[in-house]
């Protein structure tokens, strides 16, 4: 069994090991990933050796809860849970508020007493009685402030003593619990200290100042994180409430949840599609921008399918309910853009593997600051400065080392990029997806379907006598080949009506199997046939066969009238995706199980540079492995269902979906509608994404590699620097929001 269960507790990506590693020591468990950016965990496990109480029962002592998370579709019902969101911001905004209050206020006090001493002087003493009156208000803010809302972090210093183990709340309640301890003993026991101790100094502004300014981060950090999900709120949003159905032959307005499988429903201009279906009565124009992110409304006629959340921009239409509820095509998206959301990217193991032994490093450096400046500061500064730098640099050190924006590096840019791509009608299965397509440099493409139409259309009209126009060769020819079944008949039929040609009755009609048709048109036996032996001899029927296409000779009695050759065409936007593709430096294949000659012919028309031919569709699979053995990152692009094999061999599948057709079974990566333009777009974006991933590595990396040195005063020696705890925590929230904010721009990234 596999299930997505929302966790509650989660700080940071120690966090995230944390978890994992308990929850695996359950023999049922199987397999366990958690993502820190959308708070969630994934666990596959045998439901007869375990269950979800007891997984969220073992994750419980270290302060975590597991929550059972409802199916996508329900969410768009469930404000429930949108408002304990909102009041868990609330809580944090209105502990923000207080905190830099607090923060304010020690800060003024704080500066106002630096600025007033010599050699500074630039403003006046404080009085006695303002120094008396700050003096008693400190301790009680700082007492306020770490009881109340520091006290996440108290409990993290809790689970320590208790287990062991330790994360980012631990190491911010470790020290700002020493900086007020401290400052709280010499403010007791100020006269037994005096002779010891410079007494005058105490960390209580480093308390209130540092609990203020984490509080601030993680506002601002939830906040940020929160816009991440935009494009899953929007796809939730795009349901209808409600659906206007026929029962007993009467129209009813009805909740969504309360349509069936079968039921007509009524659409009327402007309004919402309910459910999917298939248009019984009328036509319409239909906005499917939701799914296919193209603007252009798309015309829909009877036995057209139509899917929930599009837009009816004109005419009324019938339809018949076929999915409902979570089977509708919305919801299946909700579902896999949650999914690829949650998914980790291989990238990320390293800032795991890093933050799982990066807390108790950090808790080793802090100690061992404080102690090499007790043992090497006494003897050079005395014991009363030696301790005091020596509580600054502890402090600072756990305070500036908080892993946050390590852990937030790789899901945040995830989110953005997956959702990104759904609103374009790319949807991305999971992240490994999406980084390996960032490598790609050979993209093999099927033919039929996917570089072509996947019908045959009149592509070409040579007319042999002089006395016959061209429109009367396409009447004559469309009118016999209107009664025809043939896939050939049905394109020349298309190509009369597209010129307005009139199909005139055909009389005495009759098939001759393997050759063509013949019958009479207005009075005149009209043949459309294939060439014969003579006939292939022809200079114009000898060159477009040689350019893969299929001719048929119209002929009236004993003469011939011209020809007309028929090909699979070339889709809109392959010729420019090609292009964009060799820009990028990335090789194209057709494989195909065409003749060579058609496929070479497409090929060129299209500007791919490599074309492997009459292939077997079980052999396509192996094609792509001989192409992997030539050291080539190869995605391969196919309909998702004949070229499933070839598609999971390759290093990323990429299915054409059209309609409610959501081929993802075997693909990583699916382009909705079948747009082949999507394809370089999702390539842009996976490159987009992981360029924004390492960017944000190496700012997590750089804050805390640079930071820890700087915080435990290695430079204080050689150039008097030491960092203050109340920068250390501007430098901590400032990189886990600066991450984010990089990851949110990905939403303004132009795909090109």
């Amino acid at each position: 069994m596999k299930v997505t269960l929302i966790v509650k507790g989660i700080h940071c990506a120690s966090c995230v090991s944390l978890i994992e590693k308990t929850i695996k020591k359950d023999s049922g468990v199987r397999n366990v990933s958690v993502n820190f950016g959308t708070e969630k965990v994934r666990i596959e496990f045998d439901e007869k050796l375990t269950d979800i109480k007891r997984l969220s029962g073992s994750v419980k002592p270290f302060g975590y809860e597991l929550i059972q998370e409802k199916k996508p579709i329900d969410h768009i019902h469930n404000k429930m849970e949108v408002n304990n969101d909102k009041t868990e911001l609330d809580i944090l905004k209105k502990n923000l508020i207080l905190g830099l209050s607090f923060a304010f206020i020690s800060a003024v006090f704080m500066f106002w007493d630096i600025l007033s001493l010599p050699p500074v002087s630039l403003l006046p003493e404080m009085s006695e009685i303002v120094k008396t009156f700050m003096h008693h208000l400190m301790p009680i803010l700082a007492t306020y402030t770490l009881f109340i809302i520091g006290l996440p972090y108290l409990k993290g210093v809790w689970r320590f003593i208790r287990t062991g183990v330790a994360n980012m709340d631990t190491l911010i309640g470790i020290g700002t619990f020493t900086a007020f301890l401290y400052s709280f003993i010499v403010t007791a026991f100020e006269n037994v200290l005096k002779p010891y101790l410079n007494t005058g100094i105490t960390y209580y502004d480093v308390t209130i100042v540092v609990i203020a300014l984490i509080t601030l981060g993680k506002y601002l950090e939830s906040n940020s994180k929160a816009k991440t999900g935009e494009a899953i709120k929007k796809l939730m949003h795009l349901q209808a409430k409600t659906a206007i159905v026929l029962r007993g032959g009467i129209e009813i307005e009805i909740p969504i949840d309360q349509v069936v499988l079968g039921d007509i429903l009524r659409v009327k201009p402007g309004m919402k599609i309910a459910v999917d279906g298939e248009i019984t009565d009328g036509v319409s124009s239909i906005d499917e921008s939701m799914i296919t992110g193209e603007s252009v409304p798309v015309d829909k006629k009877v036995n057209d399918l139509v899917i929930g959340g599009t837009i009816n921009k004109q005419g009324s239409f019938l339809m018949k309910a076929t999915q409902v509820g979570s089977d509708t095509m919305l919801a299946k998206i909700i579902e896999m853009v949650e999914e690829a959301q949650g998914s980790k990217a291989p990238i990320q193991a390293l800032a795991d593997k890093i933050s799982s032994v990066f807390v108790p490093i950090v808790l080793v450096i802090s100690v061992v600051a404080l102690v090499a400046w007790l043992g090497f500061g006494i003897p050079a500064i005395g014991f009363s400065s030696a301790l005091s730098y020596g509580l600054l640099a502890f402090v600072g050190v756990l305070v500036i080392a908080c892993p946050c924006a390590l852990g937030l590096a790789t899901p945040t840019a995830i989110i953005v990029g997956v959702g990104k791509g759904a609103e374009r009608g790319i949807l991305i299965k999971d992240a490994e997806s999406l980084q390996k397509l960032s490598s790609v440099n050979t993209v093999v493409f099927d033919k039929t379907g996917t570089i072509t139409k996947g019908q045959p259309s009149v592509t070409d009209i040579v007319m042999f006598n002089e006395n016959t126009k061209t429109s009367e060769l396409l009447k004559f020819s469309a009118s016999i080949e209107f009664l025809s079944e043939h896939p050939l008949a049905q394109a020349i039929v298309d190509k009369a009506k597209s010129e307005n040609i009139t199909i005139e009755k055909a009389e005495g009609f009759k098939a001759l199997e393997g050759v063509g048709v013949i019958g009479n048109i207005l009075g005149e036996s009209i043949s459309v046939s294939k060439p014969d032996a003579q006939e292939k001899n022809n200079e114009h029927i000898s060159k477009l066969e040689s350019e893969g296409k299929t001719v048929v000779v119209v002929k009236k009695g004993d003469v011939v009238l011209g020809v007309i050759a028929l090909s699979d065409t070339i889709k809109e936007g392959v010729a420019e995706t090609i292009k964009r593709l060799n820009s990028q430096n990335i090789k194209t294949v057709m494989l195909t199980g065409d003749n060579a000659r058609a496929a070479n012919y497409i090929a060129k028309e299209a500007g791919i540079d490599e074309v492997i031919a009459e292939v077997l569709p079980q052999d396509k699979a192996n094609k792509i492995k001989e192409l992997q053995s030539q050291g080539r990152k190869v995605a391969m692009v196919g309909d998702g269902v004949n070229d499933a094999p070839a598609l999971v061999q390759a290093d990323v599948g990429i299915a054409m979906a059209t309609g409610t057709d959501v081929a993802i079974e075997s693909a990583g990566i699916t382009l909705l509608q079948g747009d082949i333009r999507k394809l370089a777009d999702a390539i842009s974006l996976s490159k987009a994404t992981m360029r924004t991933i390492k960017q944000n590595l190496f700012w997590a990396f750089f804050y805390n590699v640079a930071g820890i040195p700087l915080a435990a005063g290695v430079f204080y020696p050689i150039w008097g620097i030491l960092l203050s705890p109340v920068f250390a925590g501007v430098a901590m929230a400032g990189s886990s929001v600066s991450v984010v904010t990089n990851s949110l721009r990905l939403k303004t990234k132009r795909l090109k």
